[in-house]
């Protein structure tokens, strides 16, 4: 079976060398693993899979432009259809001009190296369905369906340049549906999670915690026309308010000019401290290289509020002459000198649960429509739906407050609870 798989990757390397193309770059990757599908707690139906592709991109060179064009092929092509897929991509090369720029080289040895995360599948399955069959379910609040993914990723990247790379590690998701019902009204609640394996701890708290917003999204209240409070987001939601900091320093949204921070400028508050991190556990992105090649190492992107360095794209780093780039794959957030309780006092809206919730890394507009939140006034604690939050983290970012204790979403660690001053809060009369 190796000759095979390696047969094939031969055949569209001797294609590419022969194409006439000026540079290439191949990433091979084969997924394996498991999906299980169930109703309430009974299996409906399971499969193994193992699935393999190539992603092919080429390039070609005029005068002082780099054209490029990319496209998957299926490992089990054959020849003349690698064939016609690269004189394609060839063709539509041509037609692009970029500044020109150069691809990454191979590395000292050791510098994309990590341990290999081969994981073991039945173990890892195991653990996330007796986690499920676990979960505190009640008369009136229970899990609907669940859906298991479980696999290990091999990925091998080879290009022009001589790089030739592997990495193993492994990828998991969990989708479930909650239902809570109460007086003849019935609600469901999504929930979507990602890791490399199964943290049983983490899930088994997850699960929890939807089950009970299952229940009080039943007795909510409309919310009330508020004007500008303090928002409090302490659920998945929150990654996009560190993702606004995250992507205005991918030098892509520099060299736009979509962003204008500059190493040295204040663009945080004080304390906050974001890295771009090698190795998270448990996350399902921790791949030694990039999706050029290039090593993932730890780099500090901003320290005391103010931007370090950037991180991206060969292609984008190249025209900011920053060295030594790569595409980040998992980051961090810390800094905070607050704790949970400390930033949940006095008077506060804290959302969980959104219809939907956006932070726009370019603007900084964020806006999302309330599914359900909890209404911290006058020392009474109500829960509410409807109406929406809204504001800029341009303008909020500066007072942003974030607690010192910290939670994982797969690729991306950050403080478990974050203040938002001034929100505005629309009521649910008004929308």
């Amino acid at each position: 079976m190796a000759d095979i798989k390696n047969a094939a990757l031969n055949a569209l390397l001797d294609i590419l060398k022969s194409s006439g193309a000026d540079a290439w770059e191949v990433t091979d990757r084969e997924e394996s693993g498991w999906e299980f599908y169930f109703i309430r707690h009974r299996l409906d139906q399971h499969r193994a899979k193992n699935l393999r592709a190539f992603s092919v991109k080429v390039y070609r060179k005029f005068d002082e432009f780099l054209g490029s064009a990319g496209a998957e092929i299926p490992c089990d092509a054959s020849a003349e259809e690698m064939r016609r897929t690269v004189e394609g991509l060839c063709s539509d090369a041509s037609y692009v001009r970029n500044p020109a720029y150069t691809l990454n080289k191979p590395c000292a040895a050791g510098e994309n190296e990590t341990a290999q995360e081969n994981p073991d599948i039945e173990a890892v399955s195991g653990n996330f369905i007796r986690t499920l069959a676990s979960a505190p379910e009640t008369e009136t609040e229970d899990l609907n369906s669940y859906e298991i993914f479980v696999s290990s990723i091999r990925k091998r990247f080879l290009n022009s340049e001589g790089i030739d790379v592997t990495a193993v590690y492994p990828s998991s998701m969990v989708e479930v549906v909650v239902n809570a019902r109460k007086d003849g009204h019935e609600i469901e609640l999504y929930k979507l999670l990602e890791s490399g394996t199964c943290d049983r701890e983490t899930l088994a708290r997850e699960l929890a915690e939807t089950l009970a917003y299952g229940r009080d999204r039943l007795v909510t209240s409309p919310t009330p026309a508020l004007g500008k409070m303090d928002v409090v987001f302490s659920t998945d939601p929150a990654r996009e308010l560190y993702w606004y900091f995250i992507d205005r320093l991918s030098t892509g949204m520099v060299y736009r000019g979509i962003s204008d921070w500059k190493p040295g400028d204040i663009v945080a508050p004080e304390n906050l401290i974001l890295k771009a991190v090698k190795f998270l556990p448990n996350s399902s992105r921790n791949a030694a290289f990039d999706a050029e090649g290039a090593p993932i190492r730890d780099l500090d992107l901003i320290t005391g509020g103010r931007a370090a360095h950037y991180w991206g794209s060969r292609q984008f780093s190249q025209y900011l002459k920053v060295d030594d780039s790569f595409i980040a794959s998992n980051f961090t957030v810390s800094g905070g000198t607050e704790s949970e309780a400390d930033l949940r006092t006095g008077d506060y809206l804290e959302v969980v649960e959104f219809s939907d919730f956006q932070c726009d890394s370019v603007t900084g507009d964020i806006a999302g429509e309330i599914r359900l939140a909890y209404l911290h006034q006058n020392g009474k604690v109500t829960p509410v739906s409807g109406g929406s939050v809204s504001g800029s983290m341009a303008e909020m970012a500066g007072t942003m407050r974030f607690s010192k204790e910290l939670r994982q979403y797969n690729s991306l660690l950050i403080p478990s609870v974050t203040r938002l001053k001034d929100v505005t809060v629309t009521g649910a009369e008004n929308g």
